[in-house]
């Protein structure tokens, strides 16, 4: 593995500034991959589909790289990225691997919400309403609609005025708590989790492709020894593996 590589929708047209927002806010995972001395590349997709035409692309390019896709749900979910996108957009992610495919559950500003304290803190403590924000644990059952409306109501009187994402997300993105976000936002956790099990699969130099290949998914391989000849000769790449990321040669 050579590196990680992030579709995201939004921020490439008329938002630029976006990509800084979600840059600061996946740092923990950015400095991860420093650590490990893999370069970071996250790449700002505008519409929709382009974040994913772009990640097909970069996954059928067979590179050294992990290439991962971040997207709106628009939706509840109930059942795994992939199938979720299948029959919601009608894209085929068959061509890689599920731990791959994240999703922002319902949507971007999910995440906003999930820390009324920097939110408090961003537009001030006088006219900001933080009352009428969601008080829901798990925030991914508020429906998108609910959330967007809920943070208009809370921000419209403020002196930066009500919120609108070209104006305000990157630098609400850059404030929020990780954690708080993660607490409340189940696939937020699910995208930091395996994405980082991804970048710390690079930590044992013979066992790294094995545990990329877990990582990843896979458990079509027998780990049957510590010693460097039996782990690489125990090993059988699926066809998810060969078609999406050749990570770990």
């Amino acid at each position: 593995m050579n590196g990680i590589a992030i579709y995201m929708e939004g921020g490439s047209k008329g938002n630029a500034t976006l990509r800084q927002g979600m840059e600061e806010f996946l740092q923990p995972l950015k400095e991860m991959a420093r650590n490990k001395a893999l370069p970071w590349k996250l790449v700002c997709c505008d519409p929709r589909n382009e974040a994913f035409q772009r990640f097909q692309a970069a996954v059928n390019n067979r590179d050294a790289t992990v290439h991962g896709l971040l997207v709106d749900a628009e939706g509840p979910v109930n059942q795994a990225p992939p199938c979720h996108l299948r029959d919601r957009d009608g894209w085929d992610l068959s061509f890689t691997c599920e731990n791959t495919v994240h999703l922002m559950v319902q949507t971007m500003e999910t995440w906003i919400v999930a820390d009324p304290a920097a939110l408090k803190s961003y537009y001030g403590n006088k006219d900001f309403k933080a009352k009428g924000l969601p008080k829901a644990r798990d925030l991914e059952t508020v429906p998108k609609a609910a959330v967007e409306s809920s943070l208009r109501t809370a921000t419209e009187k403020t002196q930066k005025g009500r919120y609108q994402k070209i104006k305000h997300a990157s630098d609400l993105l850059k404030r929020i708590d990780v954690e708080r976000v993660k607490n409340r936002c189940r696939h937020c956790q699910r995208l930091f989790d395996k994405i980082g099990q991804i970048i710390n699969a690079a930590r044992r130099k013979f066992r790294s492709r094995c545990l990329l290949e877990l990582s990843l998914g896979n458990t079509d391989f027998k780990f049957h020894s510590t010693s460097k000849r039996n782990v690489a000769a125990s090993i059988k790449p699926p066809s998810t593996w060969r078609a999406a990321n050749a990570a770990a040669r």
